[in-house]
């Protein structure tokens, strides 16, 4: 499968080794610093989220195009390409790799070099995976905008719940080339079995595997679907959407995007925010701090959002309290 990259001139430095930080990498490099940006979606569902970047890169005071060229590569959920793209920054000595939307990916841009600065911007635990040491002090040459998208799955089956109590059996869709797959299934059988209702865990890898999920989950009885967080399933959002809708089954997901699209409703962080300040960071670096000095931002708050309309189209009543619990509703 192609890997969707747009390129922008510039000059390849000569000779030397990468450095440990812009400060000194700037001697080396050409004049405008290149920022290796390697997104595991696709570009025209994270467009927004870029944009959040970008703002976060001027509050910093780096401009794209006047002190800093972006270079895009996107995975479109196509994991297994990740080594091959972050080796090819590494080469090319880029001033910064950011790396947004999965662990996978996170995990090959962390291999692949102890020394070019890494900003990751990612919804699991860092600390689980090895990407941090911490989120006070994530040492050496990594950082991380923390979403918790992935920690969140608890609360979404309860708000679920809530909305859809007489569901005896509720499916989960993972991507088994995710990191987190395992242990988000292991919250979601545990909150499953709190609430006594069956759980359906449906495997799907690439967009044509999705449509097949969807119809097992109908064949097995599913009442209700939690969709985990992924940037494959991020990037087949419409999709999905319209899957959840065809096939009459209340859906949740981990960002409001969905929800816009026609999803019933989503329990997660505000992603663009989280872009922005991955912006923030990404600029300070390239001012010379170090990304072992920049503690892992996390979110401070999560919105719920709930989409009236698409409860009606299922033949939902959402609960008042669930309601007034949301921080918008779509009528």
């Amino acid at each position: 499968m192609a890997i969707h990259i747009r390129r922008r001139e510039f000059i390849l430095a000569l000779g030397g080794a990468a450095t440990a930080w812009p400060s000194v990498a700037r001697a080396q490099q050409p004049a405008t610093p290149v920022i290796g940006f390697l997104g595991g979606g696709t570009p025209s569902t994270y467009a927004s989220y870029l944009d959040g970047f970008r703002r976060g890169l001027v509050a910093a005071g780096e401009v794209e195009g006047r002190d800093v060229t972006i270079e895009l590569h996107w995975l479109g959920g196509r994991y297994d390409q990740a080594p091959a793209v972050a080796e090819e920054l590494v080469r090319r000595q880029v001033a910064v790799i950011v790396v947004t939307a999965s662990t996978a990916v996170a995990l090959a841009a962390k291999a692949a070099t102890s020394t070019i600065p890494i900003v990751f911007a990612l919804g699991g635990d860092p600390v689980k995976f090895g990407l941090v040491a911490s989120f006070s002090r994530p040492g050496g040459n990594v950082t991380r905008v923390s979403f918790l998208a992935n920690l969140l799955t608890t609360k979404q089956f309860e708000l679920l719940h809530e909305i859809v109590p007489k569901a005896a059996a509720v499916g989960f869709l993972v991507n088994p080339a995710n990191p987190n797959a395992e242990p988000d299934t292991r919250e979601v059988r545990s909150a499953a079995s709190a609430l006594a209702r069956k759980l359906l865990v449906i495997a799907a890898r690439d967009e044509g595997e999705i449509d097949t999920a969807f119809a097992m989950l109908v064949k097995q009885g599913a009442g209700a679907v939690l969709i985990s967080p992924d940037a494959l399933f991020g990037g087949r959002r419409d999709q999905i959407a319209a899957l959840a809708a065809g096939h009459v089954l209340p859906t949740i997901y981990s960002v409001r995007e969905y929800t816009m699209a026609g999803g019933l409703m989503s329990y997660g962080p505000n992603l663009a925010d989280a872009y922005r300040q991955a912006g923030v960071y990404a600029g300070r670096i390239l001012k010379g701090e170090k990304p072992s000095d920049l503690p892992v931002v996390q979110p401070t708050r999560f919105e719920l959002v709930i989409n009236l309309k698409s409860a009606k189209a299922l033949g939902l009543t959402v609960p008042d309290k669930v309601v007034a619990l949301a921080d918008e509703v779509i009528q």
